[in-house]
């Protein structure tokens, strides 16, 4: 991969607006970094063989664990790691907005397996 430019993530923002469809603005090594608009709630999943983290940039952002009895709140400014076989289900408030670091060609709907691992911000 070529070196690149510097990215605004706002552009990056404003050039999508689709929910749950996260959008990679970079890569790390052999992770994704990213961003997703986020709002309403998202289908329980699990990841196997990977934590997922998440950092709010934007709004508020609740990961129920059913397995753990317990759900967290993660506001603007913060981050939280879903370690990896741990059952969430995400909703956000609206306006909400992330960024996610994720092995490459992670899905985001984990062992459901029918949603995306993310296409390039344009």
């Amino acid at each position: 991969m070529p070196m690149e430019e510097p990215r605004s993530l706002e552009e990056c923002f404003a050039s999508f607006d689709e929910r749950w469809q996260p959008r990679i603005v970079t890569r790390v090594n052999d992770y994704d970094v990213k961003i997703a608009h986020v709002e309403g709630e998202y289908v329980e999943h699990v990841h196997d063989d990977t934590d997922e983290y998440f950092h709010v940039l934007a709004g508020e952002l609740t990961l129920t664990l059913p397995g753990e009895g317990r759900s967290v709140v993660i506001a603007a400014g913060e981050v939280f790691t879903v370690p990896r076989g741990v059952s969430h289900q995400p909703s956000a408030a609206p306006g909400t907005r992330i960024l996610m670091f994720e092995p490459r060609g992670t899905l985001n709907d984990g062992d459901l397996g029918g949603g995306t691992a993310g296409e390039a911000v344009s």
